[in-house]
């Protein structure tokens, strides 16, 4: 594996920046949900618990989903137990009241929904209009917040729809609105098909904040589709968001959306805030270790251009079986 130069990337801290981001990584859930190839729980539980050695705090495990809809994640009862007593944040994605009863029989304690900004995309996704997945969301927040569990709310389509083309601003502010009414501690805002760009973060950011949205409440959630996800990612770091979303060696897509290429690479994300001077916790070289240990087996080499950078050309290292 290759190593950078020492002091590389050189720290160049930028004005109106946080001092430090918290990761949320979803490399084992999003990030393998639509692999085609059947994933072993053991191989995921592993994949996780070498995620949490890298100095991440929050990695998404898997989703309470009904196996029809998302096969790949129809292990969640043999998985989340396997990796329930690691030191670190383990949200788990609740479709309906089912899904939230099987995530809190397990013991979870962050769970999250997953709305959309769309009429087309909650139909794809949900099979029900907007308004219907909000209200078959309440009772599941509502009975979450009762049990002490944090709820995470996802917005899907923030920033365009491949049915409907671009999304008014306004109609991604209500719907966010309305996830925090119901009582959602944070939301994601996701660019799912990836074509985002700065003026347009900002512009819904600066919108969100004026319907009184609170800054420290918000995530974001960037596809690479156009190659934008880090100058999205920046403009929403000179808003004043701290939470990002990513997937350790770029892994994902979206299964219901089939122009979703993959998700920011976590260490493309690492490598940027390193040289802004901004703290992740996140020791860089375990984190391209373990993403080149799972594209082992996952049998590809992993689209990360920092990966790809760090381990270099044939890198076989830490290729066990």
């Amino acid at each position: 594996m290759n190593t950078p130069a020492l002091g590389l990337p050189m720290p160049v801290p930028a004005e109106g920046l946080p001092a430090r981001v918290r990761i949320h990584e979803v490399g084992a859930r999003d990030g393998l949900q639509n692999e085609k190839a059947t994933v072993p729980a053991e191989v995921k539980a592993e994949f996780i618990r070498r995620l949490a050695g890298t100095g991440l705090t929050t990695i998404e495990a898997t989703s309470f989903v009904h196996p029809k809809w998302v096969p790949q994640l129809a292990d969640a009862e043999q998985l989340f137990p396997a990796v329930a007593g690691l030191p670190v944040e383990l949200p788990v994605l609740v479709p309906n009241e089912r899904g939230l009863d099987r995530a809190l029989a397990l013991g979870a304690r962050r769970v999250a929904v997953f709305a959309s900004a769309t009429e087309s995309f909650a139909q794809a996704n949900l099979n029900r209009t907007v308004d219907e997945a909000l209200a078959m969301f309440e009772p599941v927040v509502a009975r979450a917040k009762g049990s002490d569990v944090h709820v995470r709310g996802y917005l899907s389509m923030c920033f365009g729809d491949p049915w409907e083309g671009a999304v008014p601003v306004q109609q991604v502010v209500k719907v966010c609105r309305a996830l925090l009414d119901m009582g959602c501690d944070e939301l994601s805002l996701g660019d799912t098909i990836g074509v985002a760009t700065p003026g347009h973060v900002s512009a819904l950011l600066t919108s969100l904040t004026d319907a009184g949205v609170p800054v420290d409440a918000l995530g974001v959630h960037f596809h690479d589709t156009y190659g934008q996800a880090l100058a999205n990612t920046y403009a929403a770091l000179r808003h004043g968001v701290t939470t990002v979303d990513a997937s350790a060696g770029g892994l994902g897509g979206c299964p219901y959306a089939k122009s979703a290429t993959g998700n920011l690479a976590t260490e493309d994300l690492v490598w940027m805030l390193r040289g802004l001077g901004i703290d992740t916790g996140v020791d860089l070289g375990s984190l391209v270790a373990t993403s080149v240990w799972m594209a082992a087996r996952l049998g590809r080499p992993s689209p990360s251009r920092t990966v790809r950078a760090l381990a270099g050309p044939g890198d076989d290292s830490d290729q066990e079986k």
